[in-house]
């Protein structure tokens, strides 16, 4: 027998309800409680595993503060120099290190080594048994929120624990260190550079809002602690994941006279330009 429309929608009503009130409850935090989270043990004998796949550029491995292998890559400029400033490139969500490169070359052209690595469950890290699709499914529909706050913390710390290897590194000036990341990436720069002193620039590139539902990998709730970091915000006006009211409220919330912001029309995807307007980052 059909489901007549009045029962459908009945069903329909409940689902919403649950999916709204139950399945994705707010459930604030401390920021302290938030900071613990991001504690990390720092990895002994770590060792970074590098092979050269064209010139200046290397491909590399390397273990993380669990166990779990990281895969990532490396661009040095043409011009040789004693140490680099460094560009953290951070992917968007189902994008893997490979993709990163939109501002690569301007980033290299003014004398930037850009370093960028999977995320978890991400590119050379993908686990089949546990897809994206299913973490999120069970973010949404279920309420169940773990993986997707671990998926966000544990590749922050991945980042925390590159950092100790730059901070190792002769040719890269640890205390130039921009993190740049879209969308998923955006998030994540704005937590690695709350949660870590030695990245003391961050461009965020349309981050999706995130509220207390995943209260420990919103950046809301980390951004006060970026103190005077130069932080440039980018927006769009019709974005899916980030109201106008979403942006202007993360804008206000970060701290000091060193942060800006551009504001494009249109939705999340940016126009193939708007790389042109970050130009000045890399003076």
């Amino acid at each position: 027998m059909k489901m007549s429309l009045a029962v459908l929608l009945t069903a329909l009503g409940v689902f919403l309800y649950w999916y709204a009130f139950i399945a994705l409850e707010e459930s604030p935090m401390e920021q302290g409680d938030i900071l613990k989270a991001y504690d990390y043990q720092p990895v002994e004998n770590f060792q970074l595993d590098m092979t050269e796949t064209s010139p200046n550029v290397f491909s590399f491995t390397y273990e993380s503060f669990d166990g779990e292998v990281v895969y990532g890559q490396i661009s040095y400029p043409e011009s040789t120099a004693d140490n680099y400033p460094v560009l953290i490139g951070v992917s968007a969500m189902g994008r893997s290190y490979v993709r990163w490169w939109v501002i690569t070359d301007l980033a290299n052209r003014n004398g930037y080594a850009v370093i960028s690595i999977d995320a978890r469950y991400h590119g050379k890290r993908k686990d089949p048994d546990r897809t994206l699709r299913s973490i999120m499914n069970d973010l949404h529909f279920f309420g169940d929120k773990r993986d997707y706050e671990a998926m966000i913390r544990d590749t922050v710390l991945d980042h925390r624990v590159l950092l100790d290897w730059i901070e190792r590194q002769d040719n890269l000036d640890i205390d130039r260190v921009k993190a740049a990341g879209y969308s998923m990436g955006g998030q994540i720069s704005l937590i690695l550079g709350s949660v870590d002193a030695r990245v003391n620039d961050i461009i965020s590139i349309v981050p999706p809002f995130i509220d207390d539902k995943t209260a420990l990998v919103a950046p809301k709730n980390l951004v006060s602690l970026l103190g005077d970091k130069p932080a440039l915000l980018i927006t769009a006006a019709d974005d899916e994941n980030a109201s106008a009211a979403d942006n202007d409220f993360l804008f206000d919330l970060l701290p000091g006279s060193n942060k800006e912001r551009i504001d494009f029309d249109g939705g999340h995807i940016l126009p193939e330009d708007y790389v042109d307007r970050l130009a000045s980052e890399f003076d």
